[in-house]
């Protein structure tokens, strides 16, 4: 069974229409309606919008952020809707049209153990707060899920009910939710699948609770985590290789015992902070070790030869071989190491998923 959650947050009065729209558009799903904490003075439209048949409304007594109203919704779908096979999300502001909401059901009906994103066009009629940032986040992106996308903090998504509590373990309540969501679906080894849709601005997008400061803020905290840990890392690293090998002049010994720090202060931090990883640490950590067992080799010899062979002082051999190393590290943790081995059901049409009578109103505090 498909299902339609849509978290607003003070809504515009159009939402009922919307919802109208699209249930008769995909008249077999439930709507959920999460309020996120709008107040008194939108209680009407969101009492109307639980007339619609199929819809129910669920609250928060303040607002929580998208992120915990997309999560709350979750939690309730799979509490609720015994026979639920995906959730497609959309934004209250009316920039998803009912058309492209009933193509991402079409499109996750093909792909249905993916993650399909509705994509929208960037370019320069797109207003300044909705392009602020994006090409550098592609770029980001990119570099932390391995594939290029092209809309990566789309509200438009299907999400097939594998991923979904996975998702519910993510720790970020805002807009920073949607991006960790690409990143839980790629270590878990669900594909990502793009669909085109329309792009739609309102009003400059007037309607948009999106802080362009505040929310980016959060959004690059989540891609800058790892640069971060490996930057206190290589401080770590580094503090005690320099120590040591002042100490006792032993290029080797002093590789060794700043490995071995950065090992003890690095391996837990990335897996839980960076790669959202929740494999055992019997099947990870060996793995781990490997890798830098291997690092450390490939990188105590690349010093060494430009050090003794090419004169190159000792910290600039050093920063300038693990400089490059990062980047290769990155890559073999991200699909070698934290991602996960379990298997994705093979994709099958789910037609067959049985549809039940769903009560045309609840309102749920």
């Amino acid at each position: 069974m498909n299902v339609l959650l849509i978290p607003a947050f003070r809504p515009l009065s159009e939402l009922p229409a919307l919802l109208q729209d699209i249930s008769s558009r995909i008249p077999d799903a439930v709507l959920i309606l999460v309020d996120d904490g709008s107040g008194s003075s939108y209680q009407e439209i969101f009492e109307e919008c639980s007339e619609i048949p199929h819809v129910r409304v669920v609250h928060h007594e303040v607002n929580q952020g998208k992120g915990a109203a997309l999560k709350t919704g979750f939690d309730f779908a799979i509490r609720e809707i015994p026979q639920l096979t995906r959730i497609i999300t959309a934004d209250a502001d009316g920039q998803h049209s009912p058309q492209d909401i009933a193509l991402m059901v079409q499109t996750a009906d093909a792909h249905p153990q993916s993650l399909i994103l509705g994509v929208r066009h960037f370019n320069t009629e797109v207003p300044l707060r909705s392009r602020f940032g994006n090409q550098l986040t592609r770029l980001l992106v990119r570099f932390l899920v391995g594939q290029p996308l092209r809309d990566t903090q789309t509200g438009l998504r299907a999400i097939p009910r594998h991923l979904l509590p996975t998702l519910l373990t993510l720790p970020s309540r805002r807009y920073e939710f949607e991006l960790e969501m690409l990143i839980a679906a790629k270590h878990h080894g669900c594909p990502i699948h793009e669909q085109e849709i329309e792009t739609i601005y309102l009003d400059g997008n007037a309607s948009s609770h999106f802080n362009p400061l505040l929310d980016s803020v959060r959004i690059y905290f989540v891609l800058f985590r790892f640069t971060v840990l490996s930057l206190l890392t290589a401080i770590v690293d580094n503090s005690v290789f320099f120590l040591v090998h002042y100490l006792t002049g032993m290029l080797g010994l002093s590789q060794l015992l700043g490995r071995v720090t950065a090992i003890l202060f690095n391996y837990r931090s990335v897996r839980r902070a960076v790669f959202l990883s929740s494999e055992p640490h019997h099947v990870l950590f060996p793995k781990y070790i490997l890798l830098v067992l291997a690092n450390g080799l490939i990188a105590y010899s690349l010093i060494r030869l430009l050090h003794e062979n090419f004169s190159t002082p000792i910290l600039f051999a050093k920063i300038s071989v693990e400089s490059v190393m990062f980047f290769v590290n990155f890559i073999i943790q991200r699909d070698f190491i934290f991602k996960s081995k379990k298997v994705v059901p093979p994709e099958t049409d789910d037609t067959s998923a049985v549809t039940t009578k769903v009560p045309s109103r609840e309102t749920t505090c």
